[in-house]
C-alpha cells in the first residue's frame, strides 16, 4: 500500500521576475497538489532555475506571490538540492548530512542506508564518486524533512548509468514517502519517467502542461512516453512548429 501523500500544496500567482529590462518570468500562475512530482523543462534562459530559487525563498519575485499550504501542522518547509553536491571536504559523510541539524544522528544514518551508503558514514567526500556524493546531498536534504523538495539539475553532471541509478533512487524514496517534489532538468526522458506532471516553460510562462498517467516502474520505452519525448523535443528545437496530436 502506498503511504498517504505528505507535502505542501503550492500556489503561484502571477509570478514575475525581471533582470533589468528583461522579464525572465512573466505572469506565471501554477497550482501544485501536495505529494505530486512535477518537472520543469525549457530552453536555457527560460527561467527554470530562477523559478525554483523563488519558490525556495532564495530569490524575491519582482511581481506576484508564492504560497505554501501545508498538509500537516506547522509551517511548510522547502529544501533545495543543486547540481553541485556542495559537500564540505573537511567534514565526514555523516557530518555533511547533519549540517544544520542537531541530535538526529540515528536518522542521518538511516537515510545514508536508504541511499545505499551504509558503512560510509566516516568517509571523506574526496573518497566518494560523483554519484555517491549526490546521494549524500540527497540524504542531507531529506534529513530536514521538507514538505517541498526542490531539485535543480541534481544529476546533470553524472554519467548516463549513474544518472539512471539516481533517478531510480529518487523515485523509490518518493514512493516510500510521497512529498511534493519539483525538478528542473534539461533531460526530457528524465522528466517523463519521474513525474506526474511535466511543465514546459517558454516566453516567461508555462507553454505546455502535460499530465503523465503511465504506470510507474516500466515507463522507459513505452510508446506514449517515446511519442511525448519526440513531441517535446521538437517543440524545444523548433518552437514555432505545430505539435502533433499525441495522446
Amino acid at each position: 500500500m502506498t503511504p498517504p501523500a505528505t507535502g505542501a500544496r503550492l500556489l503561484l500567482s502571477n509570478v514575475g521576475k525581471r533582470y533589468g529590462d528583461r522579464w525572465v518570468l512573466d505572469g506565471l500562475g501554477l497550482e501544485v497538489e501536495p505529494g505530486s512530482f512535477v518537472s520543469f523543462l525549457g530552453p536555457s534562459g527560460a527561467g527554470k532555475s530562477t523559478l525554483l530559487q523563488i519558490i525556495a525563498g532564495l530569490e524575491e519575485p519582482s511581481a506576484g506571490s508564492v504560497d505554501f499550504h501545508p498538509t500537516g501542522p506547522g509551517p511548510a518547509t522547502a529544501r533545495m538540492m543543486f547540481q553541485e553536491d556542495r559537500l564540505l571536504p573537511w567534514r565526514s559523510v555523516e557530518d555533511n548530512v547533519l549540517l544544520g541539524v542537531k541530535g538526529r544522528r540515528d536518522e542521518a544514518r538511516a537515510l545514508l542506508e536508504a541511499v545505499g551508503l551504509a558503512g560510509r558514514e566516516d568517509a571523506w567526500p574526496a573518497e566518494l564518486s560523483g554519484g555517491q556524493r549526490q546521494r549524500v546531498a540527497l540524504a542531507r536534504a531529506l534529513l530536514h524533512r521538507p514538505e517541498v523538495l526542490l531539485l535543480d539539475e541534481p544529476f546533470g553532471a553524472l554519467d548516463a548509468l549513474t544518472r539512471i541509478a539516481m533517478q531510480q533512487l529518487v523515485e523509490r524514496l518518493w514512493l516510500a514517502q510521497p512529498r511534493t517534489v519539483l525538478l528542473v532538468t534539461h533531460d526530457v526522458e528524465e522528466a517523463l519517467v519521474l513525474s506526474d506532471r511535466v511543465l514546459v516553460l517558454t516566453g516567461g510562462s508555462i507553454g505546455r502542461d502535460l499530465r503523465i498517467d503511465l504506470p510507474r516502474g516500466n515507463r522507459r520505452g513505452h510508446p506514449r512516453l517515446v511519442a511525448w519525448k519526440e513531441e517535446i523535443l521538437r517543440g524545444l528545437l523548433e518552437p514555432d512548429a505545430v505539435p502533433p496530436n499525441v495522446t
